[in-house]
Order: structure tokens, then sequence, then C-alpha cells
């Protein structure tokens, strides 16, 4: 400990110490009046005037001070004198010198949260996985008590190969997520063509678009460049094409928009379908959330596509965004910086692009967004007549 100095005073050095230290520091005299107090102490909302705010803080400097021992806790702290603002910090409060107690405060809030994110993270996977884990239990044992009618193992065999390819689908994005969270960038990122990107996401999508007449249009600029991980990215834009084909209905259209704006490149996805209300658009990139649970279950949706999206968007220093209202469709933008403001329409070994202008398309009612028409910076389509 640092050595004491005259009674009330800070030993030499001390305050120089404290000014360095993460923590929010305050010292105290013997009756409990501020001797010395950090910026981070008054930012902490800790100290008001020359008082210490918070009675457990006081409490705490009070049985150490009459111990001489060190005294510890996690405390739930008021972030001020109104409204429902708590944060979570630990306080370590200590005998300084002959005279002084020291305070220190880290605020650990976010650490807890991120403690709570994971604790629901483990409870919704295991929940999720309960699902088809106890569907392929009951198939199974549905199978052998059919076992002398065919048609009846068919039929359940059937059942077994989706419950199965869902939970593959389903550990696989965990998987996914998991490694997304953990990265904390890209390793040895490359020049990707979007277009391809484009091309590959949405390929995988047209035999279930055709199957129910949704018709998948790519339009917008070409020759676009980023960089990153071209599987990364290809993973985003697909979970965003099968978002839009999930939900959307039968015989209408899904436009997949590429736009250039102020050095960055939009993949605009846009449909026809239910929209997402206001009140669901906060939460609609959390792991596991769906508008509709039943829906997306027997769409076979996961809950985890979004989150992925979210987080590819943000290791290639980009965003995605959404515009939606309900009954008139949604679109959700993946903005990423684009590598070159001058990227040429060529390929990656210098070859014309393939696709140089937006498809033909049929005429379609004036409410619905085609891949001809605009779309502005936050994703949303402009208005009719908006361009020249």
């Amino acid at each position: 400990m640092v050595g004491p100095g005259r009674r009330g005073a800070l030993p030499a050095g001390a305050a120089e110490v404290l000014n360095v230290l993460r923590s929010a520091s305050v010292v105290l005299d013997g009756r409990g009046a501020l001797v010395k107090t950090s910026p981070a102490a008054y930012a902490f909302g800790l100290v008001r005037g020359r008082d210490l705010v918070h009675v457990e803080l006081r409490e705490m400097a009070a049985e150490a001070r009459a111990l001489g021992l060190v005294r510890e806790r996690d405390l739930e702290l008021p972030r001020g004198p109104l409204g429902p603002g708590r944060f979570i910090v630990n306080a370590r409060v200590a005998p300084l010198g002959e005279d002084l107690t020291l305070v220190l405060v880290e605020d650990r809030t976010e650490a807890h949260r991120v403690d709570e994110i994971r604790r629901d993270f483990v409870g919704n996977v295991s929940h999720e996985l309960k699902t088809p884990i106890g569907a392929l239990h009951l198939l199974a044992e549905a199978v052998h008590d059919a076992s002398d009618d065919p048609d009846a193992v068919r039929h359940f065999a059937q059942r077994m190969q989706r419950e199965s390819l869902r939970l593959s689908t389903l550990v696989q994005e965990i998987i996914n997520l998991s490694r997304l969270q953990a990265a904390d960038g890209l390793h040895e990122p490359q020049p990707v063509h979007v277009d391809e990107v484009v091309a590959d996401a949405v390929d995988r999508h047209r035999l279930p678009a055709g199957a129910r007449a949704i018709d998948l249009v790519i339009g917008g600029e070409t020759g676009t460049v980023v960089y990153g991980d071209h599987d990364l990215l290809v993973t985003a834009v697909r979970n965003l094409v099968d978002n839009a084909v999930a939900y959307s209905p039968n015989g209408t259209r899904v436009s997949i928009v590429v736009r250039r704006n102020d050095g960055l490149v939009e993949i605009a996805v846009t449909d026809q379908g239910i929209g997402i209300g206001a009140g669901d658009q906060d939460r609609i990139f959390e792991r596991f959330y769906r508008v509709d649970p039943a829906r997306s279950r027997a769409t076979g949706g996961t809950g985890l596509g979004l989150s992925i999206v979210k987080h590819v968007a943000a290791n290639h220093g980009g965003e995605v965004t959404l515009w939606s209202v309900p009954g008139q469709g949604s679109t959700f933008t993946l903005r990423l910086p684009e590598s070159s403001p001058h990227a040429g329409g060529t390929d990656a070994g210098g070859r014309p692009q393939a696709r140089d202008t937006v498809p033909d398309v049929p005429d379609l009612p004036p409410d619905v967004l085609t891949s001809d028409d605009a779309v502005d910076a936050a994703g949303r389509p402009e208005p009719r007549g908006a361009r020249a």
C-alpha cells in the first residue's frame, strides 16, 4: 500500500495512479467526505455535488473503515434519481493510508448483458433442438410399429427426412453464427464481385420459388466489387432471398436490386409479402426471434437467418437495414463498402459480365416494386416518378 501522508490528504502519487485507472474512483476521509473524485465517478452518477450518492457504497466504505479490510461486492445501482434505468457494477472498497477509504467501481453492465445473451442463446438452442429431435424419435417409433405397412413406412420416412434436414440446417446455422460472433474480422479479405454473389445466392431458390410461381428478378447496376469473403456474402444474400420467398404469397415477385450509393454497394431484396409490423422490426435481427413462429416452423425457418445476415454485414464493415409495411411487403438492404468507386463491369478474369441490363419483366400493378424501380439509401422503394 502507498505510504500515508498527513491525515485527510492523499498519499504521495496516489492521485496520479487513480487518474489512470479505468474504474471510477472516489476517495473518502474518515467522516465519509469526498477527498478525490475521478471524472468517471461523475459520469456514472456515483457522485452528485459533494456527496457519494448510493447508500450501498457508503455502507461498504463505513464497513471497510471500521474493519480495516477490503470489501468487494457486485451491485445493481440506479443510473439516476429518476426513471427505472439501472446498471451493474463491481465495487471494491479498501482503506488507504491512516484516515482515507478508496472506492473503486467498475461498470459491468455490458459484461452482464453478454452473459445473459449467452445463457438465453444456450436455452434457445436447447429448445429449438428438442423439436426436431423429439419428432425424429416419435417418427422412428411410428416406423417400427408400422413395419408391416409399406405405405405408412414411406410416409413416416419422408417425415423423418424433413425433420433430419431441419435439424441439420439448424445445427449448421448455429455453427455459422458462432463462428461469425467469435471472429474479430475477416481473414485475408479478397475482392468479391457482387454480381456473382447475387447469382449464386438466387440460383438455389429458383426451383422452390418456381414451384410457387414466385418470380425472382435480378436488376440494378452490374460490375460492383466489395472486399470480403465470397461464401459469407452468398450466405447473407441467400438468407435474405430465402426469407423473402418464404413469406411471399404464390404468384408474386421477389426482386434483388444492386445499387451504388456514396461509396457503398447496396443489395436490396424486396418482396410483396405480408410485411413486418413496427413492433417487430426492432427485434427482427435477434437470434431465434420469429414474427410468426408457426409459419416459420412450417417453412423450415430456424430463426437464425437474419441474425447471420447482421453479423456478416458487421464483419464486412457494413449493415443491414429494413423497410416494411404490413400488407405491402418488405425490403431488406445489405449495405457494404465498395472496394473501388469506379469498379468496372468485368469478372475476376477481366471478361465482360454476362448480365449487362435489367431483364425484361411483364407489366405489374402500379403499387408493385420491380427490379427497375428505384431504392433509396435506407432500402425503401422510392415513389414512382421520383427518377427522371
